[in-house]
């Protein structure tokens, strides 16, 4: 079976955080889930760079800063994603999504109302106790 690193930004902006819907896919499991921003780590590349990257990519946006937050290792049916989240400030909401499909701005404690991919759903409840 395929496994892949990945890392994802939980973007912080004026007490909220920012969620991302992946767009329809053939895979059930991930088809317009919401998610952390993120992607894969290519080589040679450290999890910050790599983070850093996949934003400016994926909504044309930069982070101010990034700490460490927590690592998930999830069995999709057809793939083990090792996903590595790292806190991230940014200076404005202002975004462009080029991969996902819509976005939300939201408080820790409202993250429960959404409908998130598998392996997000640990970040999304260490974050609501927080």
């Amino acid at each position: 079976m395929k496994s892949i690193d990945v890392v994802a930004g939980i973007i912080h902006y004026k007490n909220r955080l920012l969620c991302v819907q992946r767009p329809e896919s053939k895979q059930q499991y991930i088809s317009k889930k919401f998610e952390f921003p993120g992607g894969k780590i290519e080589a040679g590349e450290s999890h910050t760079e790599a983070l850093s990257r996949e934003l400016l990519e994926e909504l044309n946006l930069s982070t101010v800063n990034q700490s460490y937050f927590l690592t998930v290792v999830h069995q999709y049916p057809n793939l083990e994603v090792t996903l590595h989240a790292y806190l991230c400030q940014v200076d404005s909401d202002a975004l462009t999504l080029h991969e996902h499909i819509s976005h939300k701005w939201l408080k820790a404690e409202e993250l429960g109302t959404l409908d998130w991919a598998e392996a997000d759903i640990p970040i999304v409840e260490k974050l609501m106790t927080i």
